[in-house]
């Protein structure tokens, strides 16, 4: 880099990008907040100055979205039983949420839990927080319900399913729009799909393609599908395969049979052996004697 471009750098880290005037003790600058590129004294400069900034700012802030979204998630947005501290399967069926503590318990824990209680006589109670479970749905509502009224982003995601199911949509939205905001990216992802299928309300792809992005971000699988599917039709191949890929790193089944389809056409067979390995490191991730144990039970209980 040239001395000319490093005073450049130099000048824009101490500098006001509009006036120019230099930081002291009295005059504190800020980061422009989309780009991080240049620095303000205040918000006039600021405005002043956005007709000269904007196309550089909006390019470079696109830059830094990307880098956060193509980012690999260390785990799924359903992350690990808190338990047995090993990472939570994408099948549902594979675990349970404890309405009493909105934990969600892996079926391996459960399974020891009650045979723990069975053999030593016990009150049957959550393997968490020992809470006394509850037999009844009226019980699980009222605990979801006391849950959401303290603010657990798990319990209103939940009561928005519940609502949902109930055909109440607007309720609904109310409940995961709060549970997004609080940080649950299955909420954004339910927020997704409701702009996707227009149910209560009007059709919004850009809603719902930045909702999918937020739940993508934090780990959620199924909304990477969705992406990498909207960029395929929108004919961004190489940014479809990267929703794909990470996907199916994560152990999502579908966009592993997806990128099968693509194998020399948009993703080649080197690029999708990595992702085959990576999909079944995450599988194995999730196994255990104890969930073998567990599911086997529960699946010949449950029939």
């Amino acid at each position: 880099m040239s001395s000319e471009a490093d005073a450049m750098i130099d000048f824009d880290d101490k500098c006001c990008a509009s006036c120019g005037i230099a930081a002291n003790d009295d005059i504190k600058l800020k980061n422009c907040t989309a780009c991080h590129l240049v620095k303000y004294c205040g918000v006039k400069c600021q405005r002043e100055h956005r007709s000269k900034h904007k196309r550089e700012c909006k390019k470079r802030a696109a830059e830094l979205h990307d880098e956060i979204l193509f980012k690999q998630p260390e785990s799924s947005h359903h992350g690990d039983c808190p338990i047995c501290c090993l990472p939570l399967s994408l099948d549902a069926q594979k675990s349970g949420m404890m309405t009493c503590c909105s934990k969600q318990i892996c079926k391996g824990c459960s399974y020891a839990n009650a045979m723990r209680e069975i053999r030593e006589s016990l009150e049957q109670k959550c393997p968490f927080c020992r809470h006394p479970l509850q037999s009844k749905d009226e019980d699980f509502g009222q605990n979801l319900m006391r849950r959401a009224e303290a603010n657990d982003p798990v319990a209103m995601r939940e009561m928005g399913k519940r609502r949902r199911n109930k055909g109440d949509y607007g309720k609904a939205f109310e409940y995961w729009k709060k549970a997004a905001e609080l940080g649950d990216s299955d909420a954004h992802f339910q927020i997704s799909v409701f702009y996707q299928d227009g149910k209560g309300g009007e059709k919004d792809v850009k809603k719902a393609i930045y909702h999918a992005e937020q739940a993508a971000i934090g780990g959620h699988p199924r909304a990477r599908f969705y992406l990498g599917y909207e960029e395929l039709r929108n004919k961004r191949i190489e940014r479809a395969m990267k929703h794909l890929i990470i996907a199916a790193r994560l152990g999502h089944d579908a966009s592993l049979k997806s990128l099968r389809e693509q194998i020399n056409i948009f993703i080649s067979e080197e690029d999708f052996a990595a992702a085959l390995r990576a999909h079944q490191a995450a599988l194995d991730a999730t196994k255990s004697p104890q969930r073998v144990a567990g599911e086997a039970f529960y699946a010949k209980h449950q029939k």
